[in-house]
């Protein structure tokens, strides 16, 4: 079916990704620059993942949340910087239009997906401070494995909806993209037909699950903060931030580089600002995670060095 509306609904068989920049004297400098980002993001989460797994230390819930987030930054980092890349060395950068449509829905699943993880993962901060003596109860490894199945869930159903709504539009004349990857707003541009449906959808959509996740990950902390006041102990203090620390800043570049990317990008000058936003957004920030949750916690530091003891012994 989605094949058949594919091919009825658009006299455009492929797109073509104008990338960051047109100015030539820039491609070589940005491809080198990304090319490290691409390696240390893929490197660090896929190191974050094996430490995770190799350690019996870190088998509890919280690590668990950290690996399906590296997981994930993995994983839409692999979907949107190999291209990229392309466009910095190629002469046209273009991509099919089943492609683009497979890349927007993956890339929006993975997308989703890490902002209820995060959400998940303040659930877990708000357990394991205010209620440390129930923590292995409600965190159960059945709930934790719940909770992650319901993220993905979530994320694969709204963008489901995403793409439904795209696949049915028709691109008639102009093919070319003024982005590094195939993005919704960008897409919705170049349409010949109504975008007034998948305007609505992207409003509620991600409207109803950014309010849902952000109202969720704020009562957490707001129950950890009124927590952390009746504390009598200065220990108790610098532990419970020190948990939630790593979290916080990764939920604020998230949601905050988001924001700028995503913010009423409804017409060619604003996609173009939204374009160079998103880089932070889907480059940096995945980069980003593994040094956060690596640099600023004892567990893993000690898990790095039992595991290189293992490798050189």
């Amino acid at each position: 079916m989605m094949q058949m509306t594919m091919e009825n609904s658009s006299s455009v068989s492929q797109f073509i990704l104008k990338g960051l920049t047109e100015q030539p004297e820039l491609q070589l400098p940005l491809f080198v620059l990304f090319l490290m980002n691409y390696t240390a993001t893929v490197m660090g989460n896929l190191s974050l993942m094996s430490l995770i797994c190799l350690n019996s230390n870190l088998h509890t819930p919280m690590y668990f949340f950290i690996f399906n987030l590296s997981f994930i930054d993995f994983c839409y980092s692999l979907l949107s910087t190999p291209k990229m890349l392309m466009s910095f060395v190629l002469e046209k950068n273009t991509i099919s239009f089943r492609g683009c449509m497979t890349q927007l829905f993956f890339y929006c699943v993975f997308v989703n997906s890490e902002s209820y993880v995060l959400t998940a993962m303040a659930y877990d901060r708000y357990v394991a401070i205010c209620q440390p003596l129930m923590y292995k109860i409600v965190m159960s490894p059945k709930i934790c494995c719940l909770l992650i199945f319901g993220s993905y869930s979530m994320g694969f159903v709204s963008d489901m909806a995403h793409t439904g709504c795209m696949v049915r539009l028709s691109f008639c004349d102009s093919n070319i993209i003024n982005h590094y990857m195939c993005d919704i707003f960008p897409l919705l541009l170049l349409s010949c037909s109504s975008t007034y449906v998948n305007e609505l959808m992207s409003y509620v959509v991600v409207g109803t699950s950014i309010i849902l996740c952000c109202l969720i990950i704020l009562v957490s902390y707001a129950m950890i903060v009124f927590n952390i006041i009746h504390m009598s102990s200065g220990k108790g203090w610098s532990k419970a931030l020190g948990t939630c620390g790593s979290h916080i800043i990764t939920v604020s570049l998230f949601y905050g580089s988001g924001l700028l990317a995503y913010v009423k990008p409804s017409s060619t000058e604003t996609v173009g600002q939204a374009k160079f936003f998103s880089v932070f957004y889907t480059l940096f920030v995945p980069m980003l995670n593994p040094l956060i949750y690596s640099l600023r916690n004892k567990d893993v530091k000690l898990a790095m060095k039992k595991t290189w003891k293992r490798i050189t012994s």
